[in-house]
């Protein structure tokens, strides 16, 4: 699916394209799909120069699951001297937080093909080998203990969504509370490697230059939004292209 496209990045931007083929789940239990991209991402800082690249030009990319990939494995080289700094991430309507299934952009667009607010889930839930019957749970947000709640809040609202993207059919939810056997059982979900949104402030100031791709038609839209913004506040230069007529798979 992907080996077109790659060809065409090449082609149009005269660089050497690396595509990681890394193992898929559930076959594979996550996060061995980030394991594989580190690795991969870490030969090629090493070995840069046998494929003829500059290795202070490296750039990641990836889409959808990809750039969430992509920004846990940016994230993960951030504090390693002994490699060289990555030029930049690309990020292309990447998933980036479990915090808030009820953003504008899961409400608006719960029902546009190709990734409907369920499928989200589902394909998260599968990820990380939960049981997909606490859907209904997650989507009230009672997997979000109260302490985590107070934590990310100040990453994670509606408040920092431009009211722009709130024009089209966006009510704010009820806040229901948090249940304590779901809270624990869904802990791995805000490890950074799963949501990068909920990296530390440490983390962040140290990232590179980002470009993030958004679409107006897209239950992830607000994830690119709120990432753009933590970025920015920590001083990041980022780039970003919203697709008004886009929708998730639009690349």
């Amino acid at each position: 699916a992907y080996e077109r496209k790659c060809r065409y990045f090449c082609r149009k931007t005269n660089s050497v394209v690396v595509s990681v083929g890394y193992r898929l789940a559930p076959e594979h239990p996550y996060p061995t799909q980030f394991e594989d991209c580190l690795t991969a991402t870490i030969h090629f800082l090493r070995t840069a120069q046998d494929h003829g690249v500059d290795p202070s030009r490296v750039v990641i990319c990836g889409d959808s699951s990809g750039g969430t990939l992509t920004a846990a494995v940016a994230q993960a080289l951030v504090n390693r001297r002994d490699l060289p700094k990555l030029r930049a991430q690309i990020l292309i309507y990447p998933f980036l937080q479990c915090v808030d299934f009820n953003l504008p952009s899961y409400q608006q667009n719960k029902g546009v093909p190709i990734l409907l607010k369920e499928r989200t889930l589902v394909l998260g839930l599968k990820y990380v080998n939960l049981d997909l019957g606490i859907i209904e749970e997650l989507f009230k947000g009672c997997h979000v203990s109260e302490d985590r709640r107070l934590k990310y809040q100040k990453w994670v609202s509606p408040d920092y969504i431009p009211h722009e993207f709130k024009t089209r059919g966006y009510k704010p939810s009820p806040t229901y509370l948090p249940s304590k056997e779901l809270c624990e059982m869904v802990k791995s979900m805000f490890d950074p490697v799963f949501s990068p949104l909920l990296a530390e402030d440490s983390v962040i100031p140290q990232l590179p230059e980002t470009f993030i791709l958004t679409c107006e038609f897209d239950v992830l839209r607000d994830d690119g939004l709120l990432y753009k913004k933590r970025l920015e506040d920590h001083g990041i230069k980022v780039t970003w292209c919203h697709l008004q007529e886009g929708f998730h798979g639009t690349v």
